[in-house]
């Protein structure tokens, strides 16, 4: 590796051809690969396999085999404000997937549930996403997937503090 003088007078290693600039060398960087790689992998089975686009399929594996749930709360389950995901339940309503009720405790909240077609959408997911868990976890021990989810889960711990940090460092 050569070095490679920098703007700040400090010596920058100079990656080689075949090896990846530093930034793609990083953790952060390789599980973000690894989890668009996932991420397009399942939307492209779950739109084969019941025709949802990924919003879509978010809400009907956030909905699964709940009882009801308020737009408010579905929106704060998938991570997305209710404005986002109106269009995505629409389309839901409009292919009888979901249906809207109203809440017999506060009449002004609408309710969320899946129907029979929905479950069934919801049931092939659920599937899927297993199957694709298995791949790409069969050739770990369960060693190594034990110390693989600690290792996840302390990273993601982490994570959140770093988020949490850049929050506050407004």
């Amino acid at each position: 590796m050569n070095q490679t003088p920098s703007r700040d007078g400090w010596a920058t290693p100079e990656p080689a051809e075949s090896e990846p600039a530093p930034i793609t060398a990083m953790l952060s960087s390789r599980l973000m690969v690894l989890a668009n790689l996932l991420k397009r992998g399942a939307i492209l089975r779950y739109k084969r396999l019941t025709g949802l686009s990924s919003v879509e399929f978010g809400l009907v594996a956030s909905l699964g085999r709940r009882p009801p749930m308020s737009v408010a709360r579905l929106a704060e389950a998938v991570g997305q404000d209710k404005g986002q995901i109106s269009r995505a339940l629409a389309n839901l309503v409009s292919r009888k997937l979901i249906a809207k009720s109203a809440n017999p405790n506060d009449s002004r909240e609408v309710l969320i549930s899946l129907t029979a077609s929905g479950l069934t959408a919801h049931d092939a997911i659920v599937e899927g996403a297993q199957e694709r868990n298995r791949r790409l976890l069969e050739n770990l021990s369960a060693a190594e997937f034990d110390m693989l989810l600690r290792q996840v889960d302390q990273l993601t711990a982490i994570a959140a503090e770093m988020l949490e940090a850049e929050k506050n460092a407004r």
